[in-house]
């Protein structure tokens, strides 16, 4: 059946392909909105097809076209919809319904099983597949592949499609004079979800667990989950931010979270599973067997309070003060923490070149017969 496409409407679904990330051959998914009046795409790679990724595959769209679609059409993804009721009726998932409330477009949903209802972004899916992800695409990073696939959406606006004489991007207008004005502030495309700290400073989201200072241990916390991070938060305060992890089963540390507790415990040093896999600069270690030779035990707590100094203080910064209290000789924690603040607390140096105003000074070693000048009745 010939169908029209009003302008101002937009269709979604996900595809999937083989790409290379930093080096590892995966399974892409990837985000399609199709503008059916005019052909225009957007695609955009996730590492899997979650809640977050279809959030924010829709701010991304959005943006990249600036403006809203008056109506977005999809298939029955658990994505969106919770539940469809007796009388066909659908349930919005939590996360959808927050998505749409904040851009106020439309949704409309195919029938079940029927994806010749959303014909057009089911084409795109096989167009993307084919042109933008074959042969295998290899990137450093999704960010790098993304960049890559917008930049090859926005080629695609100088070629027609079908049977219509003008191109895409010139068919675009019509969509874009359709289309409703972008909120002041973009959503924040993340699932969220309630979670307990365990007894071993532990969150669990997703099938893996990330850390949380030991001070929060036992409390209700919100996880945020974005595509390439997570956030914990406890009374509305970020305690802690990691980045995602896609595998099952797996701790994700943060060993300034654990070294409170390990001042406490300072046996507990060298069997931490936080501190396993830290990659410290070797001045660090270097300082560490001087302590320990020095002051045994004692040595082994100042070393741990150099590690805390990385709570406030930048670990190059904190590594160069290590590096310096090591060339000075001067081996203890206070001495680390001292030339630490020191740097911190340096004012920038003034550049002058910013004021070519200001006259260039001569200064010279100053001579006995300068001072003549003072004694009356002499001359220089």
């Amino acid at each position: 059946m010939p169908l029209a496409h009003p302008s101002g409407h937009a269709q979604v679904d996900f595809g999937e392909a083989i790409g290379v990330i930093g080096g590892v051959r995966q399974k892409i998914h990837f985000f399609c909105m199709d503008l059916p009046q005019s052909d225009t795409p957007f695609v955009k790679a996730y590492p899997a097809e979650t809640t977050e990724a279809f959030l924010d595959g829709h701010v991304s769209a959005f943006a990249f076209f600036g403006g809203v679609p008056l109506s977005v059409l999809y298939d029955n993804t658990t994505l969106a919809v919770a539940k469809i009721c007796g009388d066909g009726r659908r349930e919005r998932t939590r996360a959808f319904t927050e998505l749409q409330s904040h851009y106020l477009f439309q949704d409309r949903f195919g029938r079940p099983g029927k994806g010749n209802d959303k014909g057009k972004v089911e084409g795109l899916v096989k167009y993307a597949r084919s042109n933008f992800l074959t042969p295998i695409p290899q990137a450093a990073s999704f960010d790098d592949l993304n960049a890559m696939l917008e930049e090859r959406c926005r080629q695609r606006r100088g070629e027609r499609a079908g049977r219509h004489g003008e191109t895409i991007g010139e068919r675009l207008v019509a969509d874009l004079e359709a289309f409703g004005d972008l909120p002041a502030v973009p959503l924040e495309p993340s699932e969220k979800r309630a979670a307990r700290v365990s007894s071993t400073a532990l969150v669990r989201y997703r099938g893996n667990d990330y850390s949380v200072p030991t001070a929060y241990g036992f409390r209700d916390v919100v996880v945020k989950g974005f595509v390439d991070e997570v956030v914990i938060l406890c009374a509305g305060e970020a305690i802690a931010r990691h980045r995602r992890c896609y595998g099952t089963g797996t701790f994700v540390f943060e060993p300034l979270h654990y070294l409170a507790l390990i001042e406490t415990k300072p046996n507990a040093l060298d069997q931490a599973a936080a501190l396993k896999d830290w990659d410290l600069p070797e001045a660090f270690q270097h300082l560490r067997h001087l302590l320990e030779a020095r002051m045994g035990n004692r040595g082994r707590r100042e070393f741990i309070q150099v590690l805390r100094l990385m709570e406030a203080i930048p670990m190059e910064m904190v590594a160069s003060a290590v590096s310096e209290a090591i060339r000075l000789g001067v081996i203890g924690f206070d001495a680390v923490k001292q030339i630490a603040l020191a740097r911190v607390e340096r004012p920038a140096r003034l550049d002058l070149t910013a004021y070519p105003h200001l006259p260039k000074m001569d200064v010279r070693m100053t001579a006995a017969a300068d001072y003549a000048v003072l004694v009356p009745g002499t001359t220089a």
